[in-house]
């Protein structure tokens, strides 16, 4: 099983829509957050976000081979800050604690899921997750 459906497929159980990953807002807006170029974007820059918000033993431990440690709504808008989630949010026509609360759930998984060495890989999970977002619905 490829990566990207590896992805799908355990995504699928956080999709709030029709059996599919592509139709729930969250799983979009969680893989463009880890496909996003440049500094406020992509998943070494999202780990930068969280170690320096203080929660660096959540996401390492999305990234490690053990438990996900859970995060908090609150948690997250502290770690990406409440004016990126209001944009997010905004943009995908969901309220900010639906939007907060509903990535919490989200976003560890992914990054579990693009991390299965248990460290953020050197090359492949960009390609797998650039594909992976150009499924999804605009």
């Amino acid at each position: 099983m490829s990566l990207l459906d590896s992805l799908l497929s355990g995504l699928a159980g956080a999709s709030a829509g029709p059996n599919s990953p592509a139709a729930n807002p969250l799983v979009n807006i969680a893989i463009q957050m880890l496909t996003s170029r440049g500094a406020s974007g992509g998943l070494s820059s999202l780990v930068e976000q969280f170690q320096r918000a203080g929660l660096g033993p959540q996401m390492d431990s999305w990234i490690s081979t053990g438990q996900n440690l859970p995060i908090s709504p609150d948690q997250l808008l502290q770690a990406l800050g409440r004016g990126q989630v209001q944009q997010m949010a905004a943009a995908s026509g969901l309220d900010v604690d639906q939007l907060s609360g509903g990535l919490a759930g989200v976003l560890p998984q992914l990054i579990d899921r693009v991390t299965p060495a248990g460290a953020l890989p050197a090359s492949g999970v960009d390609d797998a997750l650039a594909e992976l977002s150009q499924m999804m619905p605009r």
